[in-house]
């Protein structure tokens, strides 16, 4: 088993001016495979499959992840309560926890806890915000006691939502480092503030990396983080959904199949990026100077290896590689059998 003190840290590669790939999208993935209930999508799969998680941290770090991240994205107290499962909300938690830790201690590679937007936060209700805080003080100490590296705050609408998270890892993450991600349904926060803007004061008020994750495609997504560059100082992150969103439709929400319209997200499967486009925009975002990136919800194995490669990495998926110019198209053809 690899030895969690000697590996280089978060801050110490950010500052080394090192990149780090990260696979996100779990949720996604997990409801794709056919383990996580659509809607809810609360990660029960955790406690009921726990072999299904285990194997998919296996192959997204075999595809070039740095981070094991833990499946807990809406796995927290008041999604559990709705699907009256609050009871087993620690013991989700720990579990997620202790697996990611065991895979990132395996194969050498970094553990992030994660805590995700609430679903309830409201701007103008200081007694739903007290229990938000609460979700998040316990989401927070129990990934440092699972020996977290670092804890990620992602998928952020309110600027105070996001405050709130980095403060909660900043009073009670016992100085583990926090990553801080806001969704960038559109330009602005929900609470008004101007995603870049936003993203700069979370830098400011201390966060080892901030930026943007899910919500838009590469081709919406490109635009926004160039701004978010432009204003901060120090790591800067960078995850997509693997969907084609356009400036017309430049969220993956506001995609829509024609069989069924009314529930876009159902279908989304039907705009997932090509490893084309997943490799020109990781070209992009390198010639950015983006040292953290990665992919969001419909992440894939193969998608996140075009990231690792672009990156200048050779991940152990990499002995399978194929591209345009070795395709079965472009292959030698051979005479048809005689029956």
């Amino acid at each position: 088993m690899a030895d969690r003190r000697a590996k280089k840290g978060l801050v110490e590669r950010l500052q080394a001016g090192e990149s780090v790939i990260v696979a996100e999208g779990y949720v996604l993935e997990l409801e794709r495979r056919g383990y996580l209930k659509y809607g809810e999508t609360v990660p029960e799969v955790v406690l009921e499959n726990p072999d299904v998680v285990c194997q998919l941290h296996k192959e997204l770090v075999h595809a070039g992840s740095d981070v094991v991240m833990a499946v807990t994205y809406f796995g927290h107290r008041d999604k559990l309560k709705r699907i009256d499962r609050e009871d087993d909300v620690e013991k989700l938690h720990r579990t997620a926890l202790r697996m990611a830790r065991e895979v990132a201690d395996e194969t050498g590679t970094l553990m992030a806890g994660d805590i995700s937007n609430s679903t309830i936060y409201d701007p103008d209700n200081p007694t739903i915000n007290a229990y938000v805080k609460e979700i998040f003080k316990e989401q927070v100490v129990w990934a440092v006691e699972e020996g977290a590296d670092y804890i990620v705050g992602e998928t952020f609408r309110h600027f105070g939502e996001a405050m709130m998270a980095l403060e909660t890892i900043q009073e009670f993450g016992q100085g583990v480092p926090a990553v801080i991600t806001i969704v960038p349904y559109k330009d602005v926060t929900v609470d008004g503030v101007p995603v870049p803007e936003a993203v700069r004061r979370l830098e400011a008020a201390g966060a080892a990396a901030v930026g943007l994750n899910c919500g838009r495609g590469p081709e919406t997504m490109l635009p926004l983080i160039r701004e978010v560059k432009k204003v901060c100082q120090g790591p800067v992150c960078c995850l997509p959904v693997c969907f084609r969103t356009t400036p017309e439709r430049p969220v993956w929400q506001a995609l829509s199949n024609p069989e069924n319209a009314s529930n876009p997200d159902y279908d989304i499967g039907a705009w997932q990026c090509g490893r084309t486009e997943i490799g020109k925009f990781a070209q992009q975002l390198k010639e950015l100077g983006i040292q953290y990136t990665g992919l969001c919800c419909g992440n894939a194995a193969n998608l996140l290896r075009v990231v690792a490669e672009t990156y200048g990495r050779r991940p152990p998926a990499s002995r399978y590689s194929s591209y345009p110019d070795t395709s079965v198209r472009n292959r030698p053809k051979f005479a048809p059998l005689n029956m």
